[in-house]
């Protein structure tokens, strides 16, 4: 019996289907081996020898696959292509006692039949420098967080964290919204003439050059100079000075690699970066998508062919190149030999998979599907029309575009929307209708999105295409961001102090160029130029000594200066003081430790009408039971509000959503037809839902207008820049 240990039992379950009775699959259900929680685990005084252990979670793991390697007569490891998957695979050797130079290993970018098969005909053993690389950055991680975190509790607040990677993203967070604050507004100013031609088509010219000189956005500066121009061009005649249509290409877009997979998902679907690639894990699992943690733009020659065979069938020659379209990241240290997000069979489309896959899968796997496909499409091809009228000092123009053949935006759902021109000859007259002088006014930087922050991050190269994801979840995790209503990432009032801390005194741990420097000299441990404890030391040494001095120089009142307020504890009679916590700031009784009174506080230092209310709901739910254990239940005060939780609490961990604290629209349900659309709030931001939860879990991330759409009769939906849209996917209604 040959044995093959994965690290996941979907992977497991699929490879399984591909061979035959010789053979016995088993999980490791991730890592087996890691460093220990209670202790920092790795020895700084003998060359950062990390201590591993199997955690109590896999021993029972640990003791099954000892059993099973006892009775095998052969034992392959097949865990992940990347420095993760291939950390794994060593932590099975070490854990199982098998020789690391001597033991099978396979690794394939996907999960058929063909490339398990491929794989067992060509084993390799483990690559000790990909070992050393997540070593390094595992050990790494540990020594700033665990030594960087203890002294964030004692200077700043209790439960805080830092991290090589995470401090960096909260930097960036924090500098943007640094930047929104500090913005003025810059009026500028645009004219249009609003003209009609002799068959009465009515369309609008932008004045763009005076006296030959293109105008500069801020040219225009008041209302004035917008008025004495608009007074000139009132007197010139409007006849057409010259037409130019001109053909431009809009390309095919490249395949999916992790980053531009959790952008776009994130711009279309609506899915966060942790959200795309739980999606994509399984996917790639159950054997329908290539491996989802690459920076490669490769596609195989066998997808190629596939997808070509697939669009001469289904479309026609005219929508493919004759011989495929290749592509080659542009990213510094990109793994070449890895392919891009694709689906196996370029013949899986999305309709064929549609009930095998759970709905967010399936959405996901479409996007994958549809730009993977595109990828070796045509270009489409773009007519863009332009019209000037010259007269005198002033020259307007209008421009417009339309689609002359779709190429591969038949497949791929990127928006392209036809601005319609009249069609005209030069020397037209045209009957000037109007003079519109514009005012506008400069907009602040947008805070980061998903999309936005993974972006900046591998600009900078900051992190790896494992990292993105997780990074993201922590930051929110650890309350340093939340997301407003946009979705978008706002800074906590800790992340400020807390980064200003570390910009500060440890400057390194967020300088963007330093942390991109590490992620480029993992990438030469990969490679086998460098050892990686050296790497370590360099870093650790200046930083561990600047610690000990910071330790015993900065005083927490420095870092977080106590407040003023003009309220008095309703407790003991003495001043409060504001203060700040992890969650942000809250008042505090200045005669503590003898009074423990504190209280949440508004944005203008005032006690938190949650509060009153608190006391006012808690004798009102005095009686209520929790549905789980039977245990009595209490109204706390937490991130989100007001809310209930059991008294049982660690062992019952049972909350409710209080009526009390929803914002509810006056909209009643369509779905069940029992409750109303209240505004509630989640880790992910704001959305709304039916209060009739959880007999109806309908819900929508936008807020409803309380209309119905007229095409379906579903609920319309208010979206970004004012415009209204059918909350049922399936319909296109918008206005």
């Amino acid at each position: 019996m040959k044995l093959i240990i994965v690290e996941s039992p979907t992977k497991a379950k699929t490879i399984s289907k591909f061979l035959g009775k010789g053979y016995k699959i088993e999980s490791s259900f991730g890592h087996i081996r890691d460093l220990p929680t209670s202790t920092m685990g790795v020895d700084t005084l003998h060359n950062y020898q990390p201590k591993y252990l199997v955690p109590a979670k896999a021993k029972k793991t640990v003791t099954k696959l000892k059993d099973l390697a006892k009775k095998a007569d052969e034992i392959i490891l097949a865990s992940d292509e990347d420095r993760e998957g291939e950390a794994i695979a060593w932590h099975l050797a070490e854990a199982l006692k098998l020789k690391t130079n001597e033991t099978k290993r396979i690794v394939f970018h996907e999960i058929t039949k063909p490339a398990i098969l491929k794989a067992l005909e060509d084993p390799r053993t483990i690559n000790m420098q990909l070992v050393d690389a997540q070593q390094a950055r595992r050990v790494l991680d540990r020594l700033v967080g665990y030594e960087l975190s203890p002294f964030l509790w004692k200077k700043v607040a209790r439960g805080l964290s830092a991290g090589r990677v995470q401090s960096v993203a909260v930097r960036l967070v924090v500098e943007r919204e640094r930047e929104i604050k500090a913005f003025v507004p810059q009026a500028y100013w645009r004219v249009w003439a609003d003209v009609m031609t002799k068959a009465k088509e009515e369309f609008s010219l932008e004045l763009m050059k005076v006296d030959g000189k293109k105008l500069d956005k801020f040219e225009i500066k008041n209302a004035e100079e917008a008025a004495e121009i608009a007074k000139e061009l009132e007197k010139i005649n409007y006849q057409v000075s010259s037409v130019e249509h001109k053909q431009g290409l809009k390309k095919a877009p490249a395949p999916f690699r992790t980053s531009t997979l959790q952008q776009t998902a994130n711009r279309m679907l609506g899915m966060s970066a942790k959200q795309t690639m739980t999606l994509a894990q399984r996917l790639y699992e159950q054997g329908y998508i290539t491996y989802m943690r690459t920076d490669s733009l490769n596609l195989s020659e066998k997808f190629i062919t596939d997808a070509h065979q697939y669009l001469v069938t289904e479309l026609g020659e005219k929508y493919c190149k004759d011989k495929g379209n290749r592509f080659k990241t542009k990213q510094a240290g990109a793994q070449e030999a890895h392919e891009a997000i694709r689906p196996t069979e370029a013949s899986n489309t999305p309709e064929l998979l549609a009930e095998k896959l759970e709905a967010g899968q399936a959405r996901l796997y479409r996007l994958i599907w549809q730009r993977s496909v595109a990828s070796q499409m045509t270009d489409a091809i773009v007519d863009n029309l332009s019209i000037t009228v010259e007269d005198g000092r002033y020259s307007l123009e209008a421009s417009g575009q339309s689609l002359v053949f779709d190429g591969y935006l038949k497949i791929y759902p990127e928006k392209f929307a036809d601005i319609v021109l009249p069609e005209l000859d030069k020397g037209a007259e045209l009957e000037l209708l109007k003079i519109r002088p514009e005012e506008h006014f400069t907009k602040a930087p947008a805070r980061y999105s998903d999309a936005t922050l993974v972006k900046v991050l591998e600009k900078h190269g900051i992190g790896r295409p494992s990292t993105y994801a997780p990074t993201i979840a922590t930051i929110e995790a650890r309350n340093y961001v939340s997301r407003d209503e946009d979705k978008r990432f706002a800074p906590s009032d800790i992340a400020f102090v807390v980064n200003d801390l570390l910009v500060e005194h440890f400057p390194q741990v967020v300088d963007l160029e330093f942390t991109a420097q590490m992620e480029k000299r993992f990438d030469d441990i990969a490679e086998g130029t460098e050892e990686w404890q050296p790497v370590i030391d360099k870093f650790y040494q200046p930083f561990h000594t600047n610690l000990v001095e910071k330790s015993e120089s900065i005083n927490k009142q420095d870092i977080m200066p106590e407040e003023t307020s003009t309220e008095i504890c309703d407790k003991c009679n003495s001043p409060m003081i504001i203060k700040t916590g992890r969650y942000g700031k809250f008042l505090a009784c200045s005669n503590f430790p003898e009074c423990k009174n504190i209280k949440s506080m508004t944005k203008d230092g005032k006690p938190s009408a949650d509060d009153a209310k608190l006391k006012e709901l808690s004798e009102k739910y005095k009686d209520e039971k929790c549905p789980n254990c039977g245990e009595a239940m209490i109204v706390k005060n937490g991130r989100f509000g007001l809310f209930m939780a059991c008294t049982n609490y660690p062992k019952c961990k049972t909350i409710k959503n209080l009526k009390e604290n929803q914002n509810n629209t006056g909209i009643a349900c369509p779905k069940c037809e029992k409750g109303s659309i209240v505004a509630k709030r989640s880790k992910r931001g704001q959305f709304y839902a039916c209060d009739n939860y959880p007999e109806c879990k309908n819900a929508y991330w936008s807020k409803p207008t309380g209309e119905k759409c007229p095409d379906c009769g579903s609920l319309l939906l208010l979206a970004k820049d004012e415009a209204v849209k059918c909350s049922n996917k399936d319909c296109d209604f918008e206005k």
